[in-house]
């Protein structure tokens, strides 16, 4: 093992299932007593804590304490803490591939980087992980089991809407149930606005948020405890999640994007949300004068989505790992990190310690009463992730418009090839997208879909780009708007993803002009046609003004990319989807 000797004890990375979920992840480096050239002590053993969604906030303001605190092994050695975001189920992802490299003997037992101590939000991902683990590794339970983990925080999965919307959504006997048939929140309450429905959360497959919400709506409507539902409820429900699900706006990778995302576009937008109680609070506590209010609709039935420290009986964790991290548990459980929990809007695991910013004036209730659903088997939720996969998703339809003109030459262009093979590799079968070139010109879109024969075709349009020519970035997002107005369909996400490193240079549409258009087509209309833009490059290559109102005024969301960033920029836009 090697020394470390970083100061950066809590890194916070933002808009990740910041998401998410799922979330402390620490892995010990090292022995000793170290000092520095400032006499200041540092860790003898570093803990790392990989931290993502609710529990970011708490990592950046718990460093500080540690720092101060100098806590201590037995012998008197320093532990340090230092922490990494990611979202929830590349949390699971890699544990799994750690897990399957020890055991294949490609990663040593003492490599300093694999994590010791993990937390996820909820016992579903806990159980998760500790399935897909003992596949691996069936004689050993590496991972323990949510009873012999404690718990460290809290927050329910609810409904967030507006105090009008949530008049008729509080008097349904289930939500979910309702949404199978419900088009209109007319149909909830008659005193309601005529406002569609309009359904958010996140996707299933990478985000705790989301993946709770799908078991959720599988129980609702089989009228089943979660934990006796059998692949045969999954498959002979999976019309009914169907149903609920053609009511999404759009998904996401992460939850606190989408609740930004629901208060600053409106409830036309999207009227209900399924996330966590805490982001109904930072919503409120958050919002700009005059934003509406939003409060929490509690269902008779939800999770709880308990946060629980996971110190896993594996053979990477040594003993002094093992005394370090358990050193790390006592004193996150303490009150004065337990209240730091509270101020964020989460729930404290600690009885003692009451949260300052659960309260009716933020739009929760503290005294909330619900029945905590359990976790079904672990095989029946990989069955609900694969029928929404295949079957109950609802189904995308995206224009990808790609600049190719001259600035793009050298690693942009390379980059940008390497991060589109992987987003048409993970096309779903129910996804569609059409592949716009531009520079000088706008060529016709290449349409492809989630079947085997479209990948030689999609792979054929990006071996074949070209950086060169100028930037006919107007007239190019009005042929992918117009591509999705005529070839969609009514029940589809709909969106135009822009990727460009540079400003208009041709001689069509001004700026002015294509932003009329695109509201035409956008969400105060019913095409409801989002548009993405990722200004790729450094800052100053691109007009970021330009990309973010073509993105902030259609629904859509503007973000920044490198040649090192694009990759995972582009795979959580997927997600959307």
């Amino acid at each position: 093992m090697s020394i470390t000797t970083d100061f950066a004890w809590f890194g916070h990375t933002a808009g990740i299932e910041t998401s998410t979920m799922r979330f402390f992840v620490f892995g010990t480096a090292i022995s000793g007593l170290l000092l520095s050239s400032c006499g200041q002590v540092l860790p003898g053993v570093e803990v790392t804590a990989l931290v993502g969604s609710a529990l970011s906030d708490v990592c950046n303001q718990t460093a500080d304490l540690v720092v101060r605190e100098q806590l201590k092994l037995s012998d008197g050695t320093v532990i340090g803490l230092n922490c990494r975001a990611m979202g929830s189920g590349d949390v699971v992802t890699e544990m799994v591939e750690t897990a399957q490299a020890v055991k294949s003997g490609q990663r040593p037992v003492d490599d300093p980087t694999i994590p010791t101590l993990i937390s996820l939000d909820g016992d579903l991902e806990q159980d998760q992980l500790r399935y897909q683990v003992q596949v691996i590794e069936p004689k050993q339970e590496w991972i323990p089991a949510p009873t012999d983990s404690p718990a460290f925080a809290s927050s329910p999965m609810v409904l967030m809407t507006t105090p009008a919307i949530a008049k008729g959504l509080k008097g349904l006997p289930d939500p979910f149930t309702t949404l199978t048939t419900a088009t209109n929140h007319r149909e909830l309450d008659p005193s309601a606005d005529d406002l569609p429905i309009r359904f958010v959360h996140t996707a299933p497959t990478r985000s705790n948020s989301g993946l709770q919400t799908l078991v959720a709506q599988f129980v609702a409507v089989s009228g089943k405890p979660a934990e006796s539902l059998t692949l045969d409820d999954v498959r002979a429900n999976t019309p009914k999640v169907e149903a609920i699900q053609s009511k999404i706006t759009r998904y996401g990778a992460s939850t606190g994007g989408l609740a930004k995302a629901m208060v600053n576009n409106g409830p036309f937008w999207a009227s209900i949300g399924s996330l966590y109680e805490s982001l109904v609070v930072s919503s409120n506590l958050n919002r700009s004068a005059g934003q509406e209010q939003y409060v929490a609709v509690y269902p008779k039935a939800t999770f709880t989505s308990t946060m629980r420290l996971i110190l896993p009986q594996a053979p990477w964790v040594s003993e002094r790992e093992r005394e370090a991290a358990e050193v790390l548990m006592a004193f996150l459980l303490e009150e004065r990190v337990q209240r730091l929990v509270g101020e964020i809007g989460l729930r404290p695991a600690n009885p003692a310690v009451k949260s300052n910013q659960i309260t009716k004036a933020n739009g929760v209730d503290p005294k909330a009463r619900y029945e905590a659903l359990r976790s079904p088997k672990p095989e029946v939720v990989q069955a609900m992730m694969q029928a929404w996969l295949d079957v109950a998703k609802k189904p995308s339809r995206v224009a990808m418009v790609v600049d190719s003109s001259g600035s793009m030459n050298g690693e942009k262009i390379a980059a940008l090839q390497n991060s589109l093979r992987l987003y048409l590799n993970q096309l779903g079968t129910r996804d569609v997208v059409a592949l716009i070139d531009f520079d000088s010109e706008v060529r016709n879109p290449v349409v492809l879909d989630g079947k085997p024969e479209s990948k030689a075709k999609g792979q054929a349009f990006v071996a074949g780009l070209v950086a060169d020519g100028g930037t006919q970035l107007h007239n190019a997002v009005l042929a992918g708007r117009d591509w999705l107005a005529s070839s969609g369909k009514a029940n589809e996400i709909r969106a135009v993803v822009v990727l460009t490193d540079g400003q208009d240079s041709g001689a069509g549409a001004s700026l002015d002009q294509l932003l009329q258009e695109l509201r035409r087509t956008g969400f105060e209309s019913d095409e409801r046609i989002a548009v993405f833009s990722v200004g790729y490059g450094e800052s100053g290559n691109f007009d970021a003004t330009t990309l973010q109102a073509l993105a902030e005024g259609n629904g859509g969301e503007f973000v920044q990319g490198t040649p090192e960033t694009i990759r995972d920029l582009m795979n959580n836009m997927q997600l959307s989807f």
